[in-house]
């Protein structure tokens, strides 16, 4: 990092001032936070914060711009810090809304992007300003409410999904989500009927996902905290197997890798294992044909009464590791 000007060091302390202002701990008010504060507003060193506008911006983007501005380089290995340690919590805040232009982009898109709502823009442009305190306490004071009518706002995007037991799950939209819906809703009824959804995951809220672990432990399965589970899980008491099933529209399809990572994940099993490789289309499905592995099961949702079997002499049936 190149020495740091006056103006630089200016607009940071600015920047680092407001955010403890709106309430931010240490770590949200620090300098790091204090830039993407102004990347976001896109206030460089010399720009008036009455200037400040609100950009949509992605993560990479916003990084690219601190360098730019601010001659603060952060290597491509810290994007998670700066997304995690920053921006979620300025979104969890209500500082900063994700997606404003498609709510329902997937989370592993890379047009995923940010922007400073138009409540916080107008504190930005109170500073300076003989109204800035005032602005500050107005904006703090209609926060909750602020905060509610974001979350009521995600609260509608989401994806309701009715387990086969009756109960009701809610899933992040887009994405693969989609494709999850409709292995519940189509898949289960038709291959799996009676079966008990142990695991169904959501890339977006992993924090909300369903996941009856003691079920998976009596069967003599703990699947770690880290690495990549099955987007869904699946048991039949009646024949004592486990269905693990992968929807194929972000991750692509149980091919040898994952097949192998898959038995060893659940290598303890007490039921037998089922691999499905799970696709929106047949046309989705005709990319990963070479790929997918023997011995496992493809679906597609757009012909959902059909299954196809790669090889094997079981149909929907787990073979001996």
């Amino acid at each position: 990092m190149s020495e740091r000007s006056p103006e630089q060091a200016t607009k940071i302390q600015e920047a680092r001032a407001i955010l403890e202002e709106l309430n931010f701990d240490a770590e949200r008010s620090n300098e790091r936070s204090a830039l993407v504060l102004l990347a976001l507003a896109d206030v460089g060193p010399t720009t008036p914060w009455t200037d400040a506008t609100n950009p949509l911006r992605r993560t990479t983007e916003i990084m690219n711009w601190i360098d730019q501005h601010y001659r603060v380089r952060y290597a491509p290995n810290t994007r998670e810090t700066v997304r995690r340690q920053t921006l979620h919590q300025f979104v969890g805040a209500g500082l900063v809304v994700q997606n404003p232009d498609d709510p329902a982009r997937p989370i592993n898109s890379p047009r995923w992007c940010y922007q400073l709502t138009d409540e916080a823009l107008e504190v930005l442009r109170a500073i300076g300003v003989p109204r800035r305190d005032a602005a500050v306490a107005d904006y703090l004071n209609k926060l909750p409410g602020l905060l509610a009518q974001y979350q009521a706002a995600r609260d509608l995007q989401k994806i309701p999904v009715t387990l086969p037991d009756g109960t009701t799950v809610t899933l992040s939209p887009g994405g693969q989500n989609d494709l999850l819906r409709a292995m519940v809703r189509e898949f289960c009824p038709r291959f799996t009927p009676n079966g008990q959804v142990l695991y169904i995951g959501d890339a977006a809220r992993e924090s909300e996902r369903f996941y009856d672990a003691d079920k998976l432990a009596e069967l003599g399965v703990t699947l770690p905290e880290r690495g990549k589970k099955p987007d869904l899980i699946v048991y039949l008491p009646d024949r004592n197997w486990l269905v693990l099933m992968e929807a194929a529209s972000s991750h692509g399809p149980v091919d040898v890798k994952r097949h192998a990572e898959l038995r060893t994940l659940f290598a303890g099993s007490k039921a037998g294992l089922v691999f499905v490789s799970c696709f929106n289309s047949r046309a989705e499905m005709r990319k990963y044909l070479s790929t997918i592995a023997w011995e496992t099961e493809a679906w597609c949702s757009e012909a959902p009464d059909h299954l196809i079997h790669f090889n094997g002499e079981r149909f929907l049936g787990p073979y001996d590791a």
